[in-house]
This record gives structure tokens, sequence and C-alpha cells, in this order.
């Protein structure tokens, strides 16, 4: 896992780090006092002492990536106190905060975006965490991917999974799945010539035989979608024509409406119903 490096510098200057966070701690602690408050009473209130990013970066000393880990390790038990009112409020500055001194940390990104979409239920928050990361980290394809499967699981904008998923695929050691989960995305957004496309690479880069049955059930379902698509314009035009349905599909290809009728890719007609114009594959894909 990539993270920012400091070089070993010893422990002076950990140790004045250690002295900042401390004094930082008092002062507020101070101020709370006088204001009648005490802060061992106020759930929460050690959030005050956080810097922005900036304050965050000049008080490290260089040590940015030691000092992230510290916010990072307190943010976890922070968002495990479930007593902390408002304690999501924050959640954006806190885990920005991480960003902003170690921009290649990546842990931080995926469980702010966890906390976002789990605890929270802030969607657009977690793809803020995620695109964040993926800003910082271009060369890393766990953030599209994860973002894709938030698209998919909770958002079901197959859209937005599938420009999600496009990135992660194209970026190197992304997982095997993520051109299925993409053709996938393509095929429900009714781009048909990309789920094609991308299932026959599936097909033809299958390392056993399990894979590529789903990628022929799924080119399948592809060409099916695609054909009785066709086929079904051409019953429609032939409807505005003469007025009626079409008695079989031969009558399409004899009355100039289809050049031939396509098969399914398992080479057989496909069902076309004289009454209703429904036309359908022969086959359910999945049992074939």
């Amino acid at each position: 896992m990539s993270r920012g490096s400091s070089g070993d510098k010893g422990a002076s200057p950990l140790f004045l780090i250690a002295l900042l966070i401390l004094g930082a701690a008092g002062t507020v602690g101070l101020k709370l006092k006088l204001e009648g408050f005490d802060r061992a009473q106020v759930r929460g209130a050690s959030i005050v002492y956080l810097p922005s990013g900036q304050g965050a970066r000049l008080t490290s000393l260089g040590y940015e990536s030691v000092l992230a880990d510290l916010v990072y390790l307190w943010a976890i038990q922070y968002y495990s106190d479930t007593g902390i009112p408002d304690r999501y409020r924050n959640l954006d500055r806190i885990f920005g905060v991480i960003a902003e001194l170690d921009p290649h940390y990546e842990d931080p990104y995926l469980t702010g975006a966890l906390i976002a979409v789990y605890e929270a239920r802030d969607l657009d928050l977690a793809f803020k965490m995620l695109d964040r990361g993926m800003e910082k980290n271009p060369g890393e394809w766990l953030f599209p991917f994860e973002a894709g499967h938030y698209a998919l699981l909770f958002k079901k904008d197959y859209g937005l999974a599938r420009k999600y998923f496009k990135r992660a695929m194209d970026l190197p050691g992304a997982p095997a799945i993520t051109r299925r989960l993409y053709a996938d995305a393509s095929f429900r957004t009714q781009d048909l010539d990309a789920a094609w496309k991308t299932w026959q690479d599936v097909f033809q880069s299958a390392p056993d035989e399990r894979i590529k049955k789903v990628a022929s059930n799924h080119l399948y379902q592809v060409k099916a979608a695609r054909d009785t698509a066709r086929i079904a314009s051409a019953v429609r035009d032939f409807r505005s024509k003469f007025g009626r349905l079409p008695m079989n599909l031969g009558q399409l290809v004899r009355s100039g409406f289809l050049s031939n009728l396509p098969l399914d890719l398992d080479g057989q007609d496909y069902l076309y119903d004289p009454q209703t114009g429904e036309v359908k594959s022969a086959t359910i894909p999945w049992k074939r």
C-alpha cells in the first residue's frame, strides 16, 4: 500500500509533534473550562483540536505521514463512539485533513467512504471521498472500483457504475471481474455494441470453462437483445404499412422489411406471437 515517506529523522521531531498536539489539546481544554464546560463531559469535543489540512502540514515538521496515521487512528475512535451527537457533520473535514497530510494513504479514503455510506447514509459524500482518492492516486484501480460498486449497489445508476468500472478496468492490477461488471453495466444502459465487444474479450481471455460459460450466456443475451429489437422494429413498420401484424416472421423478409431473419447464438429461430407482435428468444440465457 502506497504511503507518503518522510524518512527516519529520529525521535525528537516526533516528540515535538506530540507536544504540539498536547499543547493544542490543553489550550482548547482551558477554553472549555473558562466557558463553564468540563471537556470530559462534552462527547466528541476533541474535534475542535483538529486544525485544517494546511495547518496540520505546518505543524507536522516534515512528518506528514506520521501525523496522518495519528489523525486516522483518532478518527476511527471518534466514529466508534455512537454517543457523539452530529459526529457525521465533520466527516469530510476529518478525512480531508488526512488526505492533505498524506494523499497516497489509501485506507482513509476507503474507510471514510464506508462510514459515509453505511453510517452517515450520505452516498454523495462517499463518491466525493473516492473521487478525491482517484485525483490523488490516478493509477490506483481500487477507488473507481469501489465507486462503481456503490453506484451499482446503492444508487442503481448503471451509467455511473459503467463510468467508474471503465476507469478501473483500464488501470494495471484491476481484477478480472471489473471487465465483467463493466460489460453488464453497458448492457443495462443499452450500449449493446460495448457490451458485445467486452463480453467477447471476457470469453476469449477466460481462464476456465466457468467464466467462458458466463460470458457465453451474456453474449447470447446481448445478441438476442440486438436481434429482437431489429425484428420488432420491422414488425412495427409492417403494421404501419399494412394495418395488421405479419402472420409470421418470414413475411418481413418477403415484404422487404428485413434482408434476412437473424438466428440466436445457438442457431435457433426467434419466437414470434402473431396475435401480439411479441418477439423473444427461444432460450433463457441462464438455462442454456
